[in-house]
């Protein structure tokens, strides 16, 4: 597990030390960072899966696209070199340091790794499920999708959740793990893949009977959705809406990460009902009792939300020192702007600064101010 990261010379960070746990939480204001910290680890997952290269593509490479070195480089660093530091669970700490040289300072969409330890955290490198990441910019409803040609036994759902469908053709059957388990008030579930993502589908978005197929001897994949008691055909993906697409990946890669793996998701509220979005926290939060690793990016309050009902509760089994919340200000250099929050069992958060979701405050403190001038 990574417990701490440190960025220098990082995009938007010259100096920045997060504390990392089991569920790490990143919220903020847009362009402050928040998305910068995955990005970094993105980086170090390519430079220690390609141990030979002296290299590090900055695009088209999970979701990437982070233009050149000098596009990665703070621009008040002294020197054209930024570094990334993790921190595992053994307290131990690995440093990685690349940027530009005379061969590839202009127009080129790669940077030099300078330094890098002679041993990485193995899950960090590992393939599906070992590690996913989940980008922001999902495949909304599709009639069809494509395959991978990856090693079925490394197969990802997909940074953009392209391969959902395949990995539930291939997998649907694959048991779950009893601590990920969705709890049901009104009939046994089995636990094999497609049905617990069914189970969970049906709490965060809407009740859903799933059909993925994988048309023999393509690259073809589909999807279909059905609701319960439904005698039609089932439903082609365009009809069923964005919501059941965003977060149909997020719940099969969580429900097949592994034990001590690595998940990152960004924005798993997009397209869903502040129920559901208020849903999928607990659930991520239950994963991450369940020995994952995740760390999100998030907008949503609901989703804050979620994670501490289910901390509170004992719905997650979660305890409060396993969950790491940071909040980001726009402007600073990555020190200034950064803030840390404990949350206690109750549920209640250490400090709550302004800008931290408090806009609905804010506009309803507006509307009463309006509502007294006008009587």
């Amino acid at each position: 597990m990574i417990d701490e990261i440190r960025l220098r010379n990082f995009k938007c960070f010259r100096d920045l030390s997060l504390k990392t746990s089991s569920l790490t939480v990143l919220t903020g204001a847009n362009g402050s960072g928040k998305t910068s910290i995955l990005h970094s680890l993105l980086l170090i997952r390519q430079i220690v899966r390609q141990p030979e290269r002296r290299y590090v593509e900055l695009n088209g490479v999970g979701a990437l696209e982070l233009g050149g070195a000098e596009d990665i480089i703070n621009r008040n660093a002294s020197e054209d070199l930024a570094e990334v530091e993790l921190l595992d669970a053994k307290s131990k700490w690995r440093r990685w340091a690349f940027g530009t040289t005379s061969s590839n300072s202009t127009n080129t969409l790669n940077a030099t790794v300078v330094e890098r330890p002679n041993d990485c955290l193995e899950k960090l490198a590992g393939p599906a499920p070992q590690f996913s990441y989940l980008c922001a910019e999902r495949f909304g409803p599709r009639d069809v999708l494509g395959a991978s040609a990856i090693d079925i036994n490394e197969l990802d759902v997909g940074s953009r959740g392209e391969f959902v469908a395949q990995v539930l053709a291939a997998f649907g059957r694959s048991r779950v793990r009893s601590g990920r388990i969705a709890k049901s008030s009104t009939k046994s579930v089995s636990a094999d893949l497609l049905h617990q993502t069914e189970s969970w589908m049906t709490k965060i978005v809407c009740p859903t009977y799933i059909e993925a197929e994988w048309f023999p001897n393509t690259s073809v994949t589909r999807l279909r959705f059905k609701a319960p008691g439904q005698i039609a055909e089932p439903t082609r993906a365009p009809n069923a809406g964005f919501g059941i697409s965003y977060a149909l990946p997020i719940i099969v890669a969580a429900l097949r990460a592994e034990v001590g793996g690595i998940l990152l998701v960004e924005n798993p509220e997009a397209h869903l009902h502040p129920s559901g979005q208020s849903s999928i926290g607990g659930f991520l939060a239950q994963v991450a009792a369940d020995g994952v690793q995740i760390i999100v990016e998030t907008h949503s309050d609901h989703v804050l939300n979620g994670i501490r009902v289910a901390v509170a509760d004992g719905s997650a089994s979660l305890s409060t020192q396993k969950v790491a919340i940071h909040f980001f200000q726009a402007g600073g250099d990555g020190a200034q702007n950064h803030q840390s929050m404990e949350l206690r069992q109750s549920g209640q958060l250490s400090v709550w600064p302004a800008g931290f979701f408090d806009q609905a405050r804010v506009d309803l403190a507006a509307l009463a101010t309006k509502r007294r001038r006008a009587q």
